[in-house]
């Protein structure tokens, strides 16, 4: 059956039909699944987000890059990390770095000590950081909090000062910071590891070979080290376990292990005591100070720590002996005890080194 101005099913004309399809082609029906009444997005704003989410990824992959590698640096030079050093970094706070705080680097026991740490920090391959304090107590303990402000893991410190620096280690202690003391204790403060030499045996048989050369109850006299100091505290109790029994100390001044000051002490002792038959310095430095200002007198000066003048005085007859400590190894084991310290390693509380007295 045809049809002639009426749909058959649905009572509706054609003009009808034709105005709905007209309809439906201006407004077409919406989006399934972007919710009602929401429009597709355009494309540009596909373009942004896709730029967007390429940029995320990009900056995803240079951050991955960034975490696998990495470098340190020891006296300027750059070095990339080894696996070993990366990894251990793991055992404790901070950045991995070492911070090495000295007395001074106006002495040249120290100078050894610190280019022995420096020498293992390469061989190592960690971050040395070394900051000279100049004998100066409270410069000490700012460059330690400056040491501890650059975030490094473990601290090694000479204190000037075995008192006078004790609350900036404990600053560092109580900020998850390992320390290592080296040479010199940290009064008060329990750290990690301390390494020394036995300076309280050292200073004994230096007093007891003094006495073989002076004789039992001559006069002698005590130049002693910077006050506080622990190897000042314990060369002067090795020198007084065997002096206050067996010699006459006229004289114990501080010269604050400075040669210069050796010297000017000495000759304020001679005034005083011009019959001083010997001479027990605290170290090196001052004892070379003494020979100054001593001349050409039949007097008896031992040093202690076997520098490289101190040696050429012995060989020379100027001095009558030295005590001999190894600073380039005590600087070195610090800096490896620091390495196992940073890896989470168990080390020993005490790391003694040996002394001998040299006589020739």
């Amino acid at each position: 059956m045809g049809l002639s101005g009426k749909s058959a099913h649905a009572g509706l004309s054609l003009a009808d039909i034709e105005k709905i399809k007209t309809a439906s082609a201006r407004n077409p029906p919406r989006h399934r699944g972007l919710g009602r009444g929401i429009a597709e997005p355009k494309m540009e704003e596909k373009i942004m987000m896709m730029k967007k989410l390429t940029g995320i990824l990009m900056a995803g992959m240079l951050m991955a890059s960034m975490v696998g590698c990495g470098a340190v640096s020891v006296d300027g030079e750059t070095k990339t990390d080894t696996p070993e050093a990366s990894e251990s970094s793991e055992g404790t706070q901070g950045s991995g770095a070492i911070g090495l705080a000295v007395s001074t680097l106006n002495n040249p026991f120290f100078v050894t000590l610190s280019e022995g740490a420096q020498a293992a920090a390469k061989e190592q391959n960690v971050e040395l950081i070394v900051v000279d304090a100049g004998d100066d107590a409270a410069k000490q303990t700012n460059d330690i909090e400056d040491l501890i402000s650059r975030n490094i893991s473990v601290l090694i410190v000479n204190p000037v000062d075995s008192d006078a620096v004790a609350p900036a280690v404990k600053d560092a202690v109580a900020k998850g910071i390992k320390v290592v003391s080296v040479d010199r204790v940290v009064n008060g403060v329990d750290v990690d590891c301390a390494i020394a030499s036995d300076n309280v045996a050292g200073a004994q048989a230096a007093t007891e070979y003094l006495m073989s050369l002076v004789g039992e109850g001559a006069k002698v006299a005590e130049l002693q080290g910077v006050s506080g100091a622990s190897a000042t505290i314990d060369r002067g109790q090795g020198f007084h376990n065997v002096a206050d029994e067996k010699l006459d100390v006229v004289s114990s001044q501080t010269a604050n292990f400075n040669r210069s000051e050796g010297m000017t002490v000495m000759e304020n002792m001679l005034q005083a005591n011009a019959d001083i038959k010997g001479v027990f310095a605290h170290n090196d430095e001052m004892a070379l100070g003494a020979v100054e200002a001593i001349g050409g007198k039949e007097i008896v000066v031992v040093g202690f720590d076997a520098t490289d003048d101190a040696l050429t005085a012995v060989s020379e007859g100027k001095m009558a002996a030295t005590v001999a400590q190894k600073p380039d190894l005590m600087g070195a084991t610090a800096v490896e005890t620091a390495v196992k310290l940073i890896a989470g390693e168990t080390v020993e509380k005490e790391i003694p080194v040996e002394v001998e007295l040299v006589t020739e």
